[in-house]
This record gives C-alpha cells, sequence and structure tokens, in this order.
C-alpha cells in the first residue's frame, strides 16, 4: 500500500511538473524567420527573464489591456491578469503593438514579459 502512496505521489508531481513547463516552452517555428525585428524580439527580455520571441508573444487589442491603479493589467482567455511591474519592458516598442508573453501553468495565468503599445 505504501508503494501505490508512493508511486500515486511521483506520478502526480510529474504530471503537474509536465503541465507547469509546457506552456513556457518556446514555440519558434521558422515562420519569422525573414522578419527584420527577429533579432530584436529574440532579446527582449524583463526583470523575469528572456521573453522568447515574437512567436511566443500575444498580440493585444486596445480594449484588453489598460492601465489600472497604477500597474498594467491584460485580459487574457477572458480574464484580467495583473502584469507584475518586473514583467514590463521599458525599451522602444519597435514593433508598434502591445504585446504580453504569459506562461499558462496548472495554477493559472502569470505574465513572463509585457510590453505596452506606442499608443499612435
Amino acid at each position: 500500500m505504501d508503494r501505490l502512496k508512493t508511486f500515486s505521489k511521483g506520478a502526480l508531481l510529474f504530471a503537474s511538473l509536465v503541465l507547469c513547463t509546457q506552456s513556457a516552452l518556446g514555440r519558434d517555428d521558422g515562420r519569422y524567420t525573414d522578419s527584420p525585428l527577429k533579432p530584436w524580439f529574440d532579446s527582449l527580455r524583463s526583470h523575469l527573464g528572456p521573453c522568447c520571441s515574437d512567436a511566443d508573444g500575444v498580440a493585444v487589442a486596445d480594449p484588453d489591456w489598460e492601465s489600472y491603479g497604477g500597474h498594467y493589467r491584460v485580459r487574457i482567455d477572458g480574464q484580467w491578469v495583473e502584469v507584475p511591474d518586473e514583467a514590463v519592458i521599458t525599451e522602444p516598442n519597435r514593433a508598434g503593438r502591445t504585446m504580453v508573453w504569459p506562461v499558462k501553468t496548472a495554477f493559472g495565468i502569470s505574465i513572463r514579459c509585457f510590453m505596452p503599445g506606442t499608443m499612435i
């Protein structure tokens, strides 16, 4: 019986790790290889780490992000997610559009990087 409990705990831990890391893996499948902004996207990083490229980011429409209470928040999958200050990219936005790099895990959605649009 104890072996079964140990196996079950190990299997649960392994499944949790797979679910937590699967969304964080890069999806650069070569679609953006010819983009003149690719090296810039690849170099982007917040205080939380590298953003991982344009292929991992999601463009955000104006109604789906806002400054709220002195911080940014973004709507992802129908829910508002607060952007940690450490995730905000402060360098000039060469792409022009607002982008977010979400990480979806078994525990919810967190934001690795957020780049406000140029607001032109």
